[in-house]
């Protein structure tokens, strides 16, 4: 029985040496090359300050990719995320104010070994025309959800329709970051929560009561399109920060809200994007992930 208690101990001690070793390794990774892809959830519009290549792209010195670099003692960062991108910039370039965007997809280098993509929302115009079009509706219904019907037609979602196109688009980005950095570790982020999860601020976000429930779930099924592409595609991971920013929504007090509402606000977001706190939010979440 000694012997055999001995002989147990051993093999746990040695199981721990494993996991202890292998969670150091993961924690201590250096990376030498950081590429940040992505729509304006990613550059961080009006977030202080703003950077100059090009200035139309408004991407910021603090959004999440820079904060990650600094975080994780990058040798190299590149940061070519652009406001208004589309999954078809990662390869096209990009005409903005002031200047152009060269296609994303070239700052990606055989020797990039991080890369991490926020893209999507802009596909078919989604963000764009919920947002021209629901606050607008309002007024006809405040209790309902007036958007939500708009955009059913003979029973089906046109908005959700649009999502299969989505996320098969964005499973081509992502073997076309593994064509030409095939060593990256390569994150899809996802987009973190707009609406609350219960009630509502039609001061913040001046849409119907009802259509909060529906534009929540269509965030949702965005998301469920960008995880889609990454378990097909196989070879990348899926960063949730909606779950992460439950409480977070715009409809909470500065400080704690981790995007703003409708209006502009010239030294912290963009209508409707992340604020500071919500990209130093995001930052953790990434890090976390790569356990950091």
């Amino acid at each position: 029985m000694r012997i055999t208690r001995i002989v147990l101990a051993a093999i746990a001690a040695f199981a721990l040496l494993l996991t202890t070793a292998a969670a150091a390794s993961a924690a201590s990774r250096h990376y030498r090359h950081y590429v940040a892809l992505g729509d304006s959830y990613t550059s961080g519009p009006l977030i202080p300050l703003p950077r100059l290549d090009p200035l139309g792209c408004f991407r910021s010195t603090n959004n999440y990719p820079s904060m990650l670099a600094i975080g994780l003692h990058v040798d190299r960062f590149t940061d070519i995320s652009c406001g208004g991108a589309d999954t078809s910039n990662m390869t096209k370039p990009q005409n903005v104010p002031l200047g152009q965007n060269a296609p994303q997809f070239s700052a990606l280098r055989p020797d990039t070994d991080l890369v991490t993509v926020g893209i999507g929302g802009n596909d078919s115009a989604l963000f764009g025309t919920l947002i021209d079009t629901c606050p607008g509706l309002r007024a006809s219904d405040p209790t309902g959800n007036p958007c939500q019907r708009h955009f059913t037609v003979d029973g089906v979602d046109t908005i959700k329709a649009l999502l299969p196109k989505t996320q098969a688009s964005i499973q081509q980005v992502l073997a076309g970051i593994h064509a030409r950095s095939p060593h990256a570790k390569v994150l899809a982020i996802g987009y973190p929560r707009i609406a609350p999860a219960s009630g509502y601020c039609p001061n913040v976000l001046p849409f119907a009561n009802g259509d909060y429930a529906w534009l929540s779930s269509v965030e949702q099924a965005l998301n469920a399109a960008v995880s889609g592409a990454v378990a097909a595609d196989g070879k990348s991971s899926y960063v949730d920060t909606y779950r992460p920013s439950f409480g977070h929504d715009a409809c909470q007090k500065p400080g704690v809200a981790w995007i703003n509402g409708k209006d502009l606000n010239p030294l912290a977001a963009a209508p409707y994007h992340p604020l500071y706190a919500g990209m130093y939010g995001e930052t953790q979440v990434i890090k976390q992930h790569l356990g950091a």
